[in-house]
C-alpha cells in the first residue's frame, strides 16, 4: 500500500493536568475514507482538532506528504490542503449558495479600474459543482437557508473540495440529519473519495461509518483501540468497542437480562 498522505504519530494533547488524548496514531491515504468512532468525550473533536492546525498536540508528530508538519494556526492546515467541514457550518443563511460557496475566496473582476465581485463565475463553478455533487440548485441565487441539512452539508463539502482539499475532515456530517437527507451527505462522500480525496469521517453512528468507510479507528477516554479495515470488523463489534460492550455484557447478565 502506499504511504499515507497523513499520518498522526503518538499524537496527546493535555490541557493543564487534563489529558484529552493519550497516543493516538491514525494514518489516513488518499481515495479512502477513515471513520474515526466514538463516544461523546472519546476525544474525537480533540484529534481534529489537533489535524486541522486548532491545537498544536503536547507530544507526538504529524506527518504530511511525507514530511513533518508543524501547524501555527488553521489557515496554515488549509493552505497545506487540511479542510474541514465542521458539524454546524459556517454559512449565511439569507445569502445565495454562490456566495456562500466563495465565501473568503472572492473571484474579482475589474471594470473601470474598480473591483467587482465576479457573479458569473461564481455562478458558473457553483452550479456545476454542485451539480458533480448530485445537487440540482434552482439557480446559484438561491438562499442557503432554503436548503435542506444534508444539501448545505454538500455546499461546505464542494467547497472544500473546489479550493483543493487534499484531506477532507467530516465533523459530524450526518447527526442532524432525516433518512434521506443522511443517504445525500454519505453520497457525496462516496464521490469525494472516488476523486482520490483522503476523508477522515467523524462520527458515533455505526451504520452511516460502515456504509462509506474503508478504515475504522475507535477512540476511547482519549486512547484508540486499534484500526481494523472493512470485512476485518463486524457493525456489532465496533459498537461493542465504542460502548464499553464488555462492561455492558457483564451489567446485563447480573441484572438478568433487563439492561
Amino acid at each position: 500500500m502506499a504511504e499515507p498522505i497523513i499520518r498522526m504519530k503518538n499524537i496527546e494533547k493535555h490541557f493543564g493536568s487534563v489529558i484529552a488524548l493519550a497516543g493516538v496514531s491514525v494514518d489516513v491515504h488518499a481515495g479512502e475514507c477513515h471513520c474515526l468512532l466514538g463516544d461523546n468525550g472519546a476525544g474525537k473533536s480533540t484529534f481534529i482538532k489537533t489535524m486541522s492546525g486548532v491545537h498544536k498536540p503536547t507530544k507526538g508528530e504529524i506527518i504530511f506528504e511525507g514530511k513533518p508538519l508543524d501547524f501555527a494556526d488553521p489557515r496554515d492546515a488549509i493552505a497545506a490542503g487540511i479542510a474541514t467541514v465542521h458539524q454546524h457550518l459556517a454559512m449565511i443563511p439569507l445569502m445565495s449558495v454562490s456566495r456562500n460557496f466563495f465565501m473568503g475566496n472572492e473571484p474579482i473582476k475589474k471594470r473601470f479600474g474598480m473591483s467587482f465581485f465576479d457573479h458569473e463565475y461564481a455562478n458558473d463553478v457553483t452550479m456545476r459543482e454542485m451539480k458533480q455533487m448530485g445537487i440540482n440548485l434552482r439557480g446559484p441565487d438561491q438562499a442557503v437557508g432554503t436548503l435542506s441539512g444534508g444539501e448545505r452539508q454538500t455546499v461546505a463539502i464542494a467547497r472544500a473540495v473546489h479550493f483543493g482539499a487534499k484531506v477532507l475532515i467530516l465533523d459530524e456530517p450526518t447527526s442532524a440529519l432525516g433518512v434521506r437527507q443522511t443517504a445525500n451527505v454519505l453520497a457525496t462522500v462516496d464521490k469525494v473519495r472516488k476523486q482520490g480525496i483522503a476523508v477522515v469521517f467523524i462520527t458515533h453512528n455505526v451504520r452511516h461509518a460502515m456504509a462509506v468507510g474503508d478504515r475504522f479507528t475507535v477512540l476511547n477516554r482519549g486512547k484508540t483501540f486499534g484500526t481494523a479495515s472493512k470485512g476485518e470488523i463486524t457493525p456489532e463489534e465496533l459498537q461493542d468497542m465504542m460502548a464499553g460492550g464488555q462492561e455492558l455484557a457483564v451489567l446485563e447478565g447480573s441484572l438478568g437480562g433487563t439492561v
